[in-house]
């Protein structure tokens, strides 16, 4: 991926923060929702998605893989949150940090770190229009 396109899905996502969303699905203490979707016009083939991930306090996503063409930038808007990607190590990320994610990553861990406070992270999306499916559980 080439700066160019880093540059285009950041501001792409900045801007999305103020898009209206549709809940994509809800459960377990977590809401996920989508606040853009788009073909990227100039890189054929591509589409950019961005999604808000609300955690309850406590709250975890179970362990799961992304779509296999994503790369992914996840940053954390509100609270602090628990991540650990493939073999890297396990860190907490708090309100105005964020991590990639490559395509393939196994995506182990990732919860609110606070038991007392909500969490809401953006996960950035860059990745073959044709994957339908953006998150599945590791089995």
């Amino acid at each position: 991926m080439n700066i160019r396109t880093m540059i285009i899905a950041s501001y792409l996502a900045l801007a999305a923060m103020g898009a209206n969303s549709a809940a994509a699905h809800d459960g377990d203490g977590q809401t996920v929702t989508t606040k853009f979707d788009a073909t990227i016009p100039n890189v054929p083939g591509n589409s950019l998605i961005v999604l808000e991930v609300t955690y309850a306090p406590g709250a975890s996503s179970v362990p799961h893989t992304h779509a296999k063409s994503s790369f992914i930038y996840a940053y954390v808007i509100k609270g602090a949150v628990e991540s650990k990607v493939n073999d890297g190590s396990t860190r907490v990320y708090r309100a105005g940090e964020g991590w990639s994610e490559p395509p393939g990553a196994i995506h182990s861990i990732s919860r609110n770190a606070s038991s007392t406070e909500s969490a809401r992270l953006l996960a950035v999306f860059v990745l073959d229009t044709e994957d339908k499916t953006l998150t599945a559980p590791v089995k």
